[in-house]
């Protein structure tokens, strides 16, 4: 008999490459597995999932509008389509277990395979659980979760400490090889700093680079800078007289390993994804958590770090006067950069996708 699975979720990269994660440990475990994604009609998931060679169906569902009321009558008709479809879809394929990894479409799918008798299985990303998983975790199996004391928001016996599954292309690098500077261009005796905020970009932290390029050009440092697809032209813009070897301006890095690779430290969200990865590298880092999100969840991250002196915190607010400042501030204390890197990797979860694959093949009725 072939086993049968349905992982469910999305929007953003961070939902994403953990499911894909699941499904390829899943895979390798279960060669004969067939792995359905269920995600939300217009979402990023749509078309990442297909390249990654799984088939998926969408559901038309979204968030909430909090601005406009009115536009909510749709939101609630679509979530109520969206739970039929996601019953017939459980009804058609019949899997064993269904898998939520956060985003829109989790809660329809899920919520429809509990009331078909399907064990559920929840992946939390972020130290501070969303209102969606804490009601589905009422009827969940087991909830696989990234950061200690989780038990304020779950069921403790229903919780396994697993980390959240990263892209394993990461650690194919050693850390400062002449292939990554070379790739940049980059002087390997200056210290380097990497500023990201993500695929689509962070206005706070790239307002806050502009805002001290002068500064940056005269310190002896070097600099990628991701600004996210719809700032591009403003850095660009922004950048040019200022321009040289050095000061390296991207809207994408797409080899993020050679990146990682000679970043002595990091400018980042606070998203569960990246604080995983710089986990598991060990990077030093300033984390600008962003105020744009559900429960403020990247500020609840970011102080799960800087408790255990494992990461600089500074808010959203005070990012374009104090960033840059302490960016170059830190850049020349080694012993400070040491021991953020040895306190990070002390909370690294490794293996965080074969664990959460053998928990989900366990509930295999």
């Amino acid at each position: 008999m072939k086993h049968k699975f349905i992982i469910s979720g999305g929007g953003t990269g961070g939902h994403i490459f953990p499911a894909i994660s699941i499904a390829n440990a899943l895979k390798k475990r279960l060669p004969d597995a067939e792995i359905l994604f269920v995600g939300a009609i217009g979402r990023m998931e749509m078309e990442r999932v297909p390249a990654a060679g799984y088939p998926i169906e969408g559901l038309p569902v979204s968030g909430l509008d909090r601005k406009n009321m009115f536009s909510n009558i749709k939101v609630v008709l679509n979530l109520v389509r969206s739970l039929v479809l996601a019953r017939r879809i459980i009804r058609n394929f019949k899997p064993e277990v269904v898998i939520g990894v956060g985003g829109y479409a989790s809660a329809p799918t899920l919520r429809a395979a509990s009331g078909c008798g399907v064990p559920t299985l929840i992946q939390e990303q972020n130290s501070y659980a969303g209102v969606t998983n804490k009601l589905l975790a009422k009827k969940a199996a087991k909830i696989c979760v990234a950061y200690e004391g989780m038990e304020k928001f779950f069921p403790k016996d229903k919780i396994i400490l697993t980390g959240n599954p990263v892209r394993q292309d990461l650690f194919s690098i050693a850390p400062k090889t002449a292939e990554a500077y070379g790739f940049f261009g980059f002087d390997p005796a200056k210290k380097t700093i990497l500023v990201v905020g993500g695929s689509l970009g962070a206005r706070t932290i790239n307002q806050s680079i502009i805002a001290k390029l002068e500064q940056l050009s005269q310190a002896d440092v070097q600099v990628i800078w991701q600004t996210g697809k719809f700032y591009i032209d403003a850095a660009r813009k922004a950048a040019e007289p200022f321009a040289s070897a050095r000061l390296l301006v991207t809207d994408f890095v797409s080899r993020m390993d050679l990146a990682y690779s000679i970043a002595d430290l990091v400018v980042s969200r606070a998203g569960a994804s990246s604080i995983s990865e710089l986990c598991l590298l060990a990077k030093p880092v300033i984390l600008v958590p962003s105020p744009n999100v559900a429960e403020d969840h990247q500020t609840q991250n970011a102080l799960a770090l800087v408790r255990k002196n494992a990461a600089v915190m500074i808010k959203d607010v005070e990012a374009v006067g104090q960033l840059v400042d302490k960016a170059l501030e830190m850049i020349q204390d080694a012993d400070a950069l040491k021991e953020l890197s040895d306190n990070i990797l002390k909370m690294a979860e490794k293996d965080s996708a074969d664990r959460i694959a053998e928990e989900v093949i366990k509930l295999i009725n």
